[in-house]
């Protein structure tokens, strides 16, 4: 699993490194994400009013997530969500979907 920590989450309100520990306990192996601190270009008004920046900044974090060969992508924000997985081959979800599943499966096990 490789982990997309959007820009809202990670600048905006500078809760980093909140959701990865809480995933790792759930189970999931999350995959090194190089400059993970960068925009996935989705944000703002990138992919309205700059949309070749938009697309370039999408190139790169969709580069940047598949480096670890994850079976899927999670992500906090549901625009980068959307963005990432225009572009990006693994599934890309909400990892709240992640910790609903996760959950679920152990009230049931």
């Amino acid at each position: 699993m490789a982990f997309h920590s959007p820009c809202s989450l990670q600048h905006g309100l500078k809760l980093n490194n909140l959701v990865e520990p809480i995933l790792r306990d759930l189970g999931f192996t999350l995959t090194p994400v190089p400059d993970a601190h960068l925009c996935c270009g989705s944000a703002g008004t990138y992919s309205i009013l700059q949309p070749e920046l938009s697309q370039r900044l999408l190139a790169n974090k969709v580069r940047a997530l598949e480096s670890g060969s994850p079976a899927e992508i999670a992500t906090a924000n549901i625009g980068c969500l959307a963005h990432i997985g225009s572009a990006a081959a693994p599934r890309v979800r909400h990892w709240i979907e992640l910790v609903d599943e996760a959950t679920t499966s152990a009230r049931k096990g």
